[in-house]
This record gives C-alpha cells, structure tokens and sequence, in this order.
C-alpha cells in the first residue's frame, strides 16, 4: 500500500537524480512493486557486481570472455576499417579490450554508462593504454536515447554490448532497444552482443545465489543506493535477497523480500510492505540462439553470426543492419 502524507523536510533531490526519484516512486506505487535493475550500478554497486564475475558460480562472465577470445579473429573480420565502437553500458573495460587488443580497424572508441564515476575512471585507464584511440565517454542512460559524440559520426559505428544485458528486459523492451541502437549506430552499423543460453536450472539458480552472498550484497546495495541519493530510509536487515529461475517465463528473477510489515519513506510518499512482500529488482531471460535472432530481425537487424563456446551456453551475436534505411522497419520516433 502507498499512501501521501505531509512529513518533515527531506534531503533536497539534485537535477541529476530526479528521474531515478521518480522511478523508485512510480516502482514502489506499483502492484507488484519493483525497482529498475539500470539503479544498481553506483560506484558501490558496480564494484560489487566486478566482485560477482570473479564467483565461481557466476559462469557468464568467464564464458562469454572466452567466446570472444577463442572467436576473436572471427569477429574481427566483421569490423570495418576506421570503426568507431560505441559501448552500451560500459561498465568495467574488461570485455572491451579483448576486441580493442585484437583488432587494428578501431579508430575510436565511446563507452556509454548510467554510472559516472566508474565510466570517468574506465574511459581514462582505455586512453592511456590504447594511445591510437580517440576516446570520448557519455555518461548517459543507454535505455533512453543518447547523442554520441559529434566526431564519432565521421566513422563506421560498431555497437557493443557484452554481459547479456539484453537479458534484463522484457523482450518488448528488449526489442525497442535493439531498434534504438538500430538508430544509433546508422544504416551501415553493426552490433555485437552477448546473449545468455538456456541451461539447466540448477546452474542458473546457484549463479544468481553464490555461497559467498555477494549477490545478495549486490541486490541490497540497491536499497543503500535509494538512500544515499534520495534520502529514503530503506534498513538492508529488513530486507532478504531472493532469486530463481521461472522456466515458464525463461527468465532468472531478482527480488528483495520484506521481513516484516514496514514502512519507507522518500520526501512526502510513504510505502508500506507487508511480510514476505517483494520488491522485483532484476529479471535476465534466457535464449535460444534463434529466438534471439528472431528479436534482433523484427527490431531491424539481419543475424550475421552466432558465435558460442563448446558447451553452447553463452552466446555472442553479430548482426548487421537490414537494408539501408535511416530508420528500423516499424520504429516509433
């Protein structure tokens, strides 16, 4: 339940957090209620999640860097010569320079992150070490559309967007992205993207559930996060991390489970949980190496290579613009 009600003076909102306000408001009003997983990736949150790549029951990072290396060439071979990649979500640097340090036909290079502080700091260290680059980040939410940099349009655009990110939507949602890209990157772009596999259900719960609890630690940051920056009043012992796998849904599912009836406030809204109420924090759908090829098709894009590692539970697709048109077929301006 929510309801408004006039309360003592809160911490001023600042310009740059008013949509990530009214997201948490519109997700806590919400039935059931949710928070977008975009609000994990502060600078303690994207630490914590660099600390879950490194679990042992986290295969998607170390499976999907091994597809790009053992494909490496292979994906080269699809770069156009003075490329300019555009990173969606930049996060750590780790996967971009696996492409950066095999290929010559890169120009320049634009990572794109909700995160400042860690894209200002992952943007410097790709200068340094790859002095041939033009470098130049956009702090930006990737979900919402973004200007690249004037210069970046000079040059064939290269999409990149690794970790099965595009997991975390709703295939509609995911398909109004791949169509914003589309946009992006221009008739001639190219997109790679990582794409998580269906496997067996175990796998896929103990991923999300390692025994050494960062990925709670990382779901609950979520709540610290609303409070550093909106003044919210969330208590990380109120709450319980919770995640499976729903195979009718194909999708692994992140919540945070109240443990008692309480109350949370932000300015002058107060939302009340019930016990064993859930905040839904992150979804990650699974696919089919086909059923995503279908997704990228109607968005515009024409599958030109899926590339996986020898157990075919990670992927990495190539997908070329289809046709030549300013505009993905069917996109909505």
């Amino acid at each position: 339940m929510e309801e408004k009600q006039t309360r003592a003076a809160r911490p001023a909102v600042s310009p740059g957090t008013a949509g990530f306000r009214d997201d948490i408001i519109k997700g806590l009003r919400a039935t059931p209620k949710r928070i977008p997983p975009k609000y994990f990736y502060d600078e303690a949150g994207s630490a914590l999640f660099e600390e879950i790549t490194r679990q042992r029951e986290y295969y998607v990072t170390r499976t999907e860097l091994a597809v790009l290396d053992a494909h490496a060439a292979q994906i080269d071979s699809y770069l156009p010569p003075g490329c300019v990649i555009v990173e969606f979500g930049s996060g750590s640097s780790t996967k971009i320079r696996r492409l950066l340090g095999s290929s010559s036909k890169v120009a320049g290079y634009v990572p794109v992150d909700i995160s400042p502080e860690m894209l200002k700091i992952e943007a410097a260290n790709i200068a340094r070490d790859f002095p041939r680059l033009r470098v130049q980040a956009v702090a930006a939410d990737f979900t919402r559309r973004f200007a690249l940099p004037s210069w970046a349009g000079d040059h064939p655009l290269v999409g990149f967007f690794p970790g099965s990110t595009i997991g975390n939507f709703d295939p509609i949602d995911a398909q109004r992205l791949l169509c914003d890209a589309a946009r992006t990157l221009g008739a001639q772009g190219l997109f790679i993207v990582g794409v998580d596999l269906i496997k067996d259900r175990a796998i896929l719960d103990a991923a999300y559930n390692d025994a050494a609890g960062v990925t709670a630690k990382f779901n609950l940051n979520l709540l610290s996060h609303c409070n550093r920056q909106l003044g919210t009043d969330f208590d990380h012992a109120k709450f319980e991390h919770r995640a499976f796998f729903r195979p009718d849904m194909q999708r692994v599912e992140m919540h945070l489970v109240s443990l008692q009836k309480q109350f949370i406030h932000l300015d002058d809204f107060v939302f009340g949980f019930e016990h064993g109420e859930s905040v839904h924090t992150e979804n990650s759908y699974k696919y089919t190496i086909s059923g995503f090829q279908d997704l990228a098709q109607v968005a515009g894009w024409q599958p030109a290579d899926a590339l996986t590692d020898e157990a075919s539970a990670f992927s990495v697709h190539i997908l070329r613009r289809q046709g030549t048109e300013s505009e993905p077929p069917g996109y909505d301006p």
